[in-house]
């Protein structure tokens, strides 16, 4: 039977459910954290050695009781048993690794000062660095582009230059599709613009005050400088779409929020003008004009790699970033794509273009669903330079979830998202920061350090970022640690990124994420007999810090199934004790869920999240291992962002559903047989599991995905003749046969 793809149930999606999550998600989170106690910290330290202690306890007495009993005398039992224990010290370690964490987190946030905005005036105008802020984009849509690149102009930098990385196919046939890139093309021209006004004000402020050296400093012509631009953001807020929480967070925290600090100043600024025996030093007064005007101040342009022949155009993230860093600091001639099927219509002059990129000392990352608040890169430049941090590659903020979402799913992930923001900033306690690709500050010299430069098909390609997986942002942070240099989070929340809102597309996400740590795992051990061998070896709990943000996906999944597998050979590997253990690692995830201004209960939600997952983080698994074995690639997965629903396969909405339904009869035999640890883990499994397909994929989506999954099997796409280019496109016979030669027909590998 066949059926033609235009009529498959899967192409049209339902909507999406629009139902706002009413929670303590919808408060704005201050870019500051709490300071937390003395004893709270005390009570973090004391979570990790009540947790290995509870593991140790929990061993010994199931050793004992092995060792007393007739356990040892089936091999099948014998080996379930092993299994059983190693599944435990697995979970047991990350938790432990999680507690360990978030225990060298708290005392940052305790101790984190900001810098005063005077000092960080004063540094900026005796270092005026420049920094090139690259925003990578693959069919994205142009309202979420545009939010990114307005986060990324607005930054407070005097020398900054926004690029818009599209990696679409720079020509198509679909009206669509090329609306949309004429609609992204447009951007980078209206956001230089719409500047021009504001800061033609502040330099015309400046060079009076430069070329009137003896001149008194008027302050309120320095405050009007700030009412315009105040007012400028506030024009532009009230204009600005708010429908969902993206836009919210845009119009808020970006818009707003700048105003806000630019009426703070300007009101300071009169009131001080009040002051009889005030005066404003042109010093102070030059470096408040330049703040407006480094505001207003930047240089847009759109690039194109896929234009080019003479680039790569492998289809991932990492190349779209290598390519144009390739050229930074020098002028090229890039030979146009396609130009060889036209030349005889066009001159060799025609076919070639100059790209002249200029040179930078700092490069900012930002993907295209992201947005930073206004002083994130003048606050982390500035930390970057402080004495100490000369061999810092990458500065970050892990970036945090938005606010005000729509559906619970979205809440939940979005709260797994704040919490790893947490385990990131505890991570650079013990120096073991992986970079997370979503925004970053890059110094260029670390860039050059990573170089490598290959032939590929006669075209010389550049790479600063390997990316061998689809996870390369980690993948280059062993590298960064190789070279000699380190990675930096700062202490604050100043990005944001946006969380699927639904199964589909939190599916494709957290595939992709589980999918390269395995292989990257080889290259830190490989890393740290290196550092051994050469008298700095990397301490043991960077190491296994490391090895569980690599691994943890992985051996957690296998874990949790071994678990619920072995369970039903012998109750009585499920005691007390071993309840007792995961009891810190969930409690203290309560008590941030509650800090980060979720509620505490939630801990039951994330675990029924998880637990979805268990399908997903295994294909990644298994794709790793795949990859490992074939030596090849894996193609990397962009996450839908469409106001539709994203069906997932069929698989990974029965696997959950066969978990529940395998524990809950796990549960009834447990507690025929009077195990009741063993029955009431069992019982809370299938409870968190069964909520969560209702809760979080829904009945409907979960059967309609289903049934989807089934036609797809049955059904299969029904052939499309090819037909060869015509037009200038065509390849006639004889040129096929002198530039390719004669192909013989190749038989399928049976």
């Amino acid at each position: 039977m066949t059926r033609s793809a235009s009529g498959r149930s899967r192409t049209s999606p339902a909507k999406r459910p629009r139902r706002r999550e009413r929670a303590n998600t919808a408060r704005t989170q201050p870019a500051m954290h709490a300071r937390p106690g003395r004893a709270v910290i005390v009570r973090a330290r004391f979570a990790v050695a009540l947790c290995a202690g509870l593991w140790a306890l929990y061993m010994t007495t199931v050793a004992v009781t092995l060792a007393r009993g007739e356990a040892l005398t089936s091999v099948w039992h014998l080996l379930g048993t092993i299994l059983f224990l190693a599944s435990v010290t697995v979970l047991t370690f990350s938790a432990c690794m999680y507690l360990l964490a978030r225990a060298g987190a708290l005392p940052r946030f305790e101790n984190h000062r900001r810098a005063r905005r005077a000092d960080i005036d004063t540094f900026s105008a005796e270092n005026p660095v420049r920094v090139l802020a690259l925003v990578p984009s693959y069919a994205e849509d142009p309202a979420l582009v545009r939010m990114s690149l307005w986060s990324a102009a607005l930054q407070e930098v005097p020398h900054l230059r926004v690029v818009l990385l599209l990696d679409d196919p720079p020509a198509s046939s679909d009206p669509a599709v090329t609306e949309r890139l004429d609609a992204t093309r447009a951007l980078a021209v209206e956001i230089a613009e719409a500047l021009h006004p504001v800061r033609t004000a502040a330099r015309a402020v400046i060079d009076d005050i430069v070329w009137h050296p003896d001149a008194v400093v008027d302050v309120a012509r320095v405050a009007d400088v700030y009412d315009r631009a105040t007012a400028w953001l506030r024009r532009m807020a009230a204009s600005e779409p708010a429908a969902t929480n993206v836009e919210r967070f845009f119009v808020e925290r970006v818009l707003r929020s700048l105003a806000d600090d630019l009426d703070a100043s300007a009101a300071a600024l009169r009131e001080a003008g009040e002051d009889p025996g005030y005066a404003l030093d042109k010093r102070r007064a030059l470096q408040l004009l330049r703040r407006v005007s480094s505001i207003f101040s930047v240089e847009t342009d759109v690039f194109e790699r896929k234009r080019y022949a003479s680039l790569s155009h492998e289809a991932t993230k990492a190349m779209n970033l290598n390519a144009y860093l390739g050229l930074v600091g020098g002028r090229h001639r890039l030979r146009v794509a396609g130009a060889a099927a036209t030349e005889s219509l066009r001159s060799p002059e025609e076919r070639y273009e100059i790209v002249e990129v200029p040179e930078c000392d700092l490069v900012l990352t930002l993907d295209a669903d992201s947005q930073l608040l206004p002083e994130y890169a003048l606050r982390l430049i500035h930390q970057l330079h402080q004495p100490g941090n000369e061999r810092v590659a990458v500065i970050q903020t892990p970036y945090s979830a938005y606010r005000g979402t729509q559906t619970r799913i979205e809440r939940l992930a979005g709260a797994t998202t704040d919490l790893q923001h947490i385990v990131h900033q505890g991570l650079t306690a013990f120096s073991a920061t992986f970079w997370v690709g979503a925004n970053a500050i890059i110094r260029r010299a670390a860039l050059e350090d990573l170089r490598r430069s290959t032939v590929e098909d006669g075209i010389e390609v550049v790479r600063f970022i390997q990316g061998v997986t689809v996870i390369e942002d980690t993948e280059s942070s062993i590298d960064i640690v190789d070279h000699g240099w380190s990675l930096w989070n700062y202490p604050e929340r100043l990005s944001y990124s946006t969380t699927p809102s639904d199964f589909g597309s939190l599916v494709i996400q957290r595939r992709r994420w589980a999918n390269g740590g395995l292989l990257v795992l080889p290259r830190l051990h490989a890393l740290a007999f290196q550092r051994r061998a050469s008298g700095h070896p990397l301490t043991l709990i960077e190491r296994m810090l490391r090895a569980n943000y690599l691994g943890s996906i992985a051996w957690v999944t296998v874990g949790l199934l071994v678990l619920m597998t072995v369970l039903p050979l012998d109750g009585e590997l499920v005691s007390a004790v071993l309840l007792l253990i995961a009891l810190p690692y969930f409690i203290e995830m309560a008590r941030d869920l509650r800090y980060l201004g979720y509620r505490r209960i939630d801990v039951i939600g994330i675990y029924g999240l998880n637990l979805l997952l268990v399908a997903v983080n295994l294909a990644g698994t298994m794709a790793s291992i795949a990859q490992a074995l074939s030596g090849g690639t894996s193609a990397f997965a962009r996450t839908p962002k469409v106001d539709t629903r994203t069906p997932a396969g069929a698989l990974y909405v029965l696997a959950p559903l066969a978990i529940g339904a395998g524990s809950a009869l796990v549960g009834v035999r447990a507690a025929s047989e009077g195990a009741w640890p063993a029955a009431a883990f069992a019982a809370l499994t299938a409870l968190c599991i069964g909520g969560a397909v209702v809760r979080l994929i829904g009945v409907r989506s979960a059967i309609s995905d289903i049934w989807n999954g089934w036609l797809e099997w049955i059904w299969v796409d029904a052939p499309v003749p090819t037909r060869e280019p015509q037009g200038e496109h065509a390849r006639q016979p004889w040129r096929r046969v002198l530039e390719d030669g004669v192909l013989e027909p190749t038989g399928a590998l049976r």
